[in-house]
């Protein structure tokens, strides 16, 4: 079950932010973001992140060998060791914003570090074109490991988490995945992926086809839709932002596979959604039919198309600097300046006042 957002401290961040000393709303979405926090901490005025973590899930997907993507699978594993090597982007804008990463590997199609491995699932899914992706007990048991992921980064301290991707391939279960829980068809979510040519995206869009004519069939049952056409990598995803939710964490998701793995968390845990902020606008086809299912805005439109949790931790800054922003500015009372009236304050003039 899911508890919503602390509606007295929205109340009490909407009223602070009304006699901060700055014209009402002049601070744009700066000040829909403050609120938003306060809601999900529960206090106003909010309180600086101490902890965000980004948690990165790995996998292969069969579906690669039917060349989808721009990249041989073996780059999933090499970007597993780049990742813990500190030498990713989603490492450089960590760093910047002041959170710390780990990479979890639910799928890869190799060998990788032990220490990442723990909760691997299986090498690899099937080829969701012409199979599920796993079975019903691998994607519970990808689920359950997602959750798992969840409550050891809440138990360790962390007050916002952001789910990243990584896997040669993986944009192909998601956008599967998003035309089924929208209603879509193929070439309406199928992007360039890693910057795929014509015919690659002439073979995704297949792909995608020949997937949704078994995912639509299971579209009501969230577990067997993530069987049927996700993959470990993005079960584990569903499971571990839907118990972020639960555990009353706010999460800034990334992009379109991330996005992807967020609709089906929602359908695992309605209402967890609340607890999400759209940290950028991919530029992946499929991230605005996320975006429009889950009635969320972007922070950021910068065109990236990255994943690995890139575009939400690039938002992290504009977060940080909202909370700041709600927490540090004085009000009219304490600079001792002088407020705005009350026909500023509600839009009215002193004419609708007489009447």
């Amino acid at each position: 079950m899911v508890r919503p957002p602390d509606e007295q401290a929205h109340r009490q961040a909407v009223a602070r932010h009304a006699g901060l000393t700055k014209p009402a709303g002049s601070l744009g979405r700066l000040e829909e973001i403050g609120v938003w926090v306060s809601a999900r901490q529960g206090t106003c005025p909010p309180r600086p992140f101490d902890r965000p973590r980004v948690v990165v899930f790995a996998g292969d997907h069969g579906i690669a060998t039917n060349g989808v993507s721009a990249y041989p699978s073996e780059v999933t594993a090499q970007m597993v060791d780049n990742i813990l090597a500190g030498g990713a982007a989603v490492n450089a804008l960590a760093a910047n914003a002041g959170a710390g990463v780990r990479v979890v590997d639910m799928a890869v199609d190799g060998e990788t570090n032990r220490t990442v491995a723990a909760y691997k699932i299986r090498r690899s899914s099937g080829s969701l074109d012409v199979e599920d992706a796993l079975t019903e007990q691998q994607a519970l048991d990808a689920v359950t490991a997602g959750r798992a992921l969840a409550d050891e980064e809440v138990d360790s301290g962390a007050d916002l988490l952001i789910a990243g991707d990584m896997g040669i391939g993986n944009t192909t279960p998601a956008a599967t995945l998003i035309a089924a829980l929208t209603e879509s068809e193929p070439v309406a979510v199928v992007g360039r992926g890693t910057g795929i040519d014509d015919s690659a995206w002439m073979r995704k869009t297949a792909a995608i086809r020949d997937a949704l004519r078994r995912a639509r069939k299971v579209v009501h049952d969230p577990v067997a839709l993530l069987r049927t056409a996700a993959g470990a990598d993005l079960a584990a995803m569903s499971g571990f932002l839907a118990q972020a939710a639960v555990r009353r964490t706010p999460v800034i998701l990334d992009g379109v596979v991330v996005g992807a793995a967020a609709m089906v968390a929602e359908e695992l845990v309605p209402g967890a959604a609340r607890w999400w902020m759209a940290g950028h606008r991919s530029v992946e086809p499929g991230a605005a039919l996320v975006l429009e299912h889950l009635d969320l805005r972007p922070v950021l439109d910068l065109e990236m198309r990255l994943g690995e949790g890139s575009g939400a931790v690039a938002a992290l800054p504009v977060v940080n600097a909202a909370i700041r922003v709600l927490g540090e500015m004085a009000t009219f009372a304490e600079a001792g300046i002088e407020g705005p009236t009350e026909s500023e304050t509600t839009g009215s003039s002193p004419a609708d006042a007489a009447d």
